[in-house]
């Protein structure tokens, strides 16, 4: 009698769970890897966008979003969760050792799960399962499949589309001297080498566009467009060398549109800082769960959420460059602190020197005596404890301003600020990264083996490097 009523009363809550789930909103997370704001929608010039354009259009469109950390692993173990990665132990890139979340911290596809929803993981194509690049363990599978079509009839799902553009390799644009006059970041030194890999890049940005279209067309096709909450981001900022990796805005500061018909009122612009991490947060409220209390995210889309005052971020070891830098922004000024200053911002990474030609470029200007003004920053031989930039007056974090009397009270508010989030989140990046010699033999033979695929070895001469780059852009 005992076993029967415990199986009636499973099958009561399924069915419970079931209906209730039903008349939830499918949630929809497209995902680009290693994406700025370089959208026609965000007013750049030089690419064409329009179906992530539509998005905006259609929804609302965040200026001053941010993700956590300037690298995908990190940076996505934190909003899967909500979580700041460096206090779930998963602010290193990709290492070998991964553990658990620390309790009560679960992903949010748990939450969802349990609420009913469908999961589905895939690529652009929608055919094959897409990134899961966090930096944790779980136990059993975190996604129910790859295709939403695979759910029950009326269940809800969530589904992350996970877009590789305009991650490196870039799509080869048709036309190379596309980007001879748009505007590029002028911490880059002027070169036809920059330019050609900014008109790969933007033409990346162009077939994740087209991505982007192929999931509203589906989503249209099946009639379940206006039932869906759709967020598009990316999960962190564009593949360039001091973005990608780094604290400064290039790294960190992402696009987010958000399309909720009847819910969010379209073609609103909003300004308030938001992070990542409240993406999650927004997740879970919008299919009906209440916040978890052990959350660092909140839900933005609320009606009250006044934005956050400071944006928190972290950057850990990236491959086999180790390194801890942390930063605080506000909506006038961002605070870094290097804490290992001796080392240079161009301490060795083999992945950046594989892939971002950009780096070369730099080297040779240096080594010709030719390399000056703001590129010439990141190529010290040290770099400075502290860092301070006036955005308003300096938007491209070029002139640090950490040793100016004049900003002495901001700088000691701001260092104030960042010493209080790391002791409140229990910062774990200031404790020896397990595993750090197994990890860092990982990292050097995945590089020895790109560098044996294009016939050269690390200590290539730059000069050399720079003809191989010249040939393999097209320019020669």
């Amino acid at each position: 009698m005992h076993i029967l009523r415990t199986l009636v009363l499973i099958a009561v809550s399924s069915l419970s769970t079931a209906a209730w789930a039903a008349d939830r909103p499918n949630i929809v997370c497209i995902i680009a890897d290693d994406l700025s704001p370089e959208l026609g929608c965000y007013g750049y010039q030089g690419v064409s966008t329009p179906n992530i354009d539509r998005l905006a259009s259609e929804g609302q469109r965040y200026t001053a979003a941010f993700s956590t950390a300037p690298v995908c692993s990190s940076s996505r173990s934190a909003f899967i969760t909500g979580v700041y990665q460096t206090a779930t132990g998963t602010h290193h890139h990709r290492t070998e050792v991964k553990r658990s979340l620390p309790e009560p911290i679960v992903p949010i596809l748990t939450l969802l799960k349990d609420a009913g929803y469908y999961l589905s993981n895939s690529n652009n194509t929608m055919t094959r399962a897409g990134k899961t690049d966090y930096n944790f363990t779980t136990e059993g599978k975190l996604f129910d499949g790859i295709d939403w079509s695979k759910r029950a009839k009326g269940q809800p799902f969530f589904a992350q589309i996970q877009i590789h553009e305009p991650h490196r390799g870039f799509v080869q644009a048709k036309d190379i001297t596309r980007a001879a006059d748009v505007e590029i970041p002028p911490y880059y030194p002027e070169h036809p080498v920059i330019r050609a890999d900014w008109a790969n890049y933007l033409a990346s940005i162009e077939t994740l566009d087209q991505h982007v279209g192929s999931v509203l067309k589906r989503l249209e096709q099946e009639g379940e467009l206006d039932n869906t909450v759709i967020f598009f981001f990316g999960d962190h900022g564009r593949p360039h060398y001091r973005d990608k990796q780094w604290l400064y805005d290039g790294g960190l500061r992402v696009p987010l549109l958000v399309r909720w018909p009847g819910h969010l009122q379209a073609g609103v612009v909003k300004k308030e800082m938001v992070s990542l991490i409240d993406v999650s947060a927004a997740t879970v409220a919008a299919a009906g769960l209440p916040v978890p209390k052990w959350m660092d995210g909140q839900n933005f889309l609320d009606s009250d959420f006044p934005g956050r005052e400071m944006i928190f971020a972290a950057r850990d070891r990236c491959g086999d460059a180790v390194d801890r830098i942390r930063c605080v922004r506000t909506d006038s000024f961002k605070y870094i602190r290097n804490d290992f200053p001796e080392r240079p911002y161009t301490q060795t990474s083999s992945y950046k020197d594989l892939q971002y030609p950009g780096m070369t470029v730099a080297r040779v200007l240096k080594q010709r005596g030719k390399l000056e003004g703001p590129p010439a920053a990141f190529w010290t031989d040290t770099r400075p404890a502290e860092e301070l930039y006036d955005l308003n007056a300096d938007p491209d974090e070029t002139n640090n301003v950490a040793g100016d009397p004049k900003y002495a009270k901001v700088l000691n508010s701001l260092r104030n600020d960042l010493d209080q989030w790391i002791a409140d989140t229990n910062d774990q990046g200031y404790q020896p990264e397990p595993s750090l010699q197994e990890t860092l033999k990982a990292s050097l033979r995945w590089s020895g083996k790109a560098y044996d695929r294009r016939g050269m070895s690390r200590d290539v001469n730059p000069e050399e490097y720079l003809q191989w780059w010249e040939k393999e852009l097209g320019l020669k």
